[in-house]
């Protein structure tokens, strides 16, 4: 994502709306535009102002602001106007960061969360220069699980990276861009499986699809390592989703198109909108990231996306997010990290509902060299016995353990029991040879880093 300069000189034109029945002692938000204008004596006018009543919650806003002009080394125009914003800054909270935003970020989101009480307004005025779309996705009296300082831009405007929208799909023997080595999604739904190649879908992040009667969105967040396909339909209702080009804590924002909230592609949840509140959650399907070679050989009768998208990519095997992926970098700055792990560890993750408890759920991250060592891995959580598999190219599955316990695998798609009996490994559950009508279920389970799953979920089990 190449970083996109926005002069904010006329950005004193997009006045931020007020609601007039409201009284209150906060700056009005126009003052803050102004603060960011080219007039240094109508900006220094504003910042007056803005100290009158001024709290540390509003440095969100002059930090916004600043985000979007060049350095203060550089000899652009919008870098005088960003010395000036921090220097503001500086003297109002007695802090000293410089022009590292992402330390004045992390101090920003070390303290309560006490926003100004028309921030919504300004995100709508401030990404409108962006992308005029974007303000559709903060209205006015809009609800919010998220602190809204920790909204970002990722660099594109809205579908900027566009999904694919029910693209062709190959026979697997026809699909002879892909080696056996090549990183794919791999789903299945009531039996019909499906490839997603991490190099096409790495150029778009969301696939609109649908697959064994399902309609399907699978999202894959670049930046945090996670694809997740996710059930279309939710609330009685099918949702057409699209890419934001917002970011929360370093993971994509999507919308649906029908009402522009903003939903987590980690929680699956509306998080930002009309739908927040009406306790809406898309359901989650198994996914396992594994190579072509073995999921083919697994399903010989699974499709494949076709190269021919639409767009003009380079699809070749590890050409999207090379550098990114070759570091343990971050992109954007967020606001929980852990050192356990290093940032980009690949972790097992899933959400699993706590026995007994409705509506309560415990998160968990499992370290997949763990599992690498150990392809039969019991354990217990939420109350359950659970047991995941992992094959011999890495392919982590999840399934509910019960009452059985396993000891080996014998072979390809084999498990056997403490009883010696053997179970079949399918996709949607596993199978027992001796009684096939007893069956374990699988359990919804993908891949991610660790400083994403993390960011999202600060008090998840960690088993290392």
């Amino acid at each position: 994502m190449k970083p996109f300069l926005v002069c904010l000189c006329f950005v004193i034109l997009f006045v931020g709306q007020m609601d007039p029945s409201r009284v209150q002692k906060d700056p009005e938000i126009d003052l803050f535009f102004q603060a960011s204008g080219k007039d240094k004596k109508k900006a220094l006018e504003a910042l007056d102002k803005i100290t009158v009543n001024w709290q540390d919650g509003y440095s969100g806003l002059i930090l916004d602001l600043s985000r979007f002009m060049r350095p203060q080394r550089s000899t652009h125009p919008t870098a005088k106007i960003r010395r000036r914003l921090i220097r503001f800054l500086r003297k109002r909270t007695g802090k000293n960061y410089g022009d590292n935003l992402s330390r004045w970020r992390q101090w920003l989101w070390s303290l309560p969360y006490s926003p100004h009480p028309d921030f919504i307004y300004f995100k709508a005025k401030l990404y409108s220069i962006v992308d005029a779309k974007m303000s559709l996705f903060f209205k006015p009296g809009s609800k919010t699980t998220i602190r809204l300082d920790e909204v970002d831009w990722g660099g594109v405007k809205v579908n900027g990276i566009p999904p694919l929208d029910h693209i062709p799909v190959l026979p697997a023997h026809t699909a002879g861009y892909l080696d056996d080595n090549d990183v794919v999604f791999g789903l299945s739904i009531e039996g019909e499986a499906r490839a997603y190649p991490q190099r096409i879908i790495g150029w778009h992040e969301m696939v609109l699809d649908r697959l064994g009667g399902k309609d399907i969105t699978l999202v894959y967040c670049t930046l945090c390592g996670a694809a997740i396909p996710f059930n279309s339909e939710c609330g009685g209702k099918k949702r057409h989703f699209g890419t934001s080009g917002l970011l929360y804590r370093s993971n994509k924002l999507m919308f649906d198109r029908e009402t522009n909230s903003l939903w987590s592609a980690l929680s699956g949840e509306p998080v930002i909108g009309e739908l927040v509140g009406k306790g809406l959650r898309l359901e989650v399907f198994p996914l396992v990231v594994t190579s072509w070679g073995e999921w083919k050989k697994d399903h010989p009768n699974t499709t494949v996306l076709s190269q021919q998208t639409g767009f003009i990519r380079d699809y070749r095997e590890g050409a999207a997010y090379k550098n990114y992926f070759a570091t343990d970098k971050l992109m954007f700055p967020v606001s929980n990290v852990d050192r356990r792990l290093k940032n980009k560890s690949v972790v097992l993750v899933m959400r699993l509902q706590k026995e007994g408890a409705v509506g309560q759920q415990i998160t968990l991250a499992i370290y997949t060299p763990l599992l690498n060592k150990r392809p039969l891995y019991p354990f217990k959580a939420a109350g359950k016995h659970l047991l995941v598999i992992t094959s011999a190219a890495g392919a982590s599955r999840v399934y509910h353990a019960g009452d059985y316990r396993f000891k080996k695998i014998p072979g390809d798609r084999l498990i056997v029991d403490s009883e010696d009996r053997t179970w079949e490994i399918e996709e949607a559950f596993l199978k027992m040879h001796q009684n096939p009508t007893i069956k374990l279920k699988r359990v919804p389970a993908h891949s991610a880093f660790w400083f994403g799953w993390y960011a999202q979920f600060p008090d998840t089990l960690l088993i290392k």
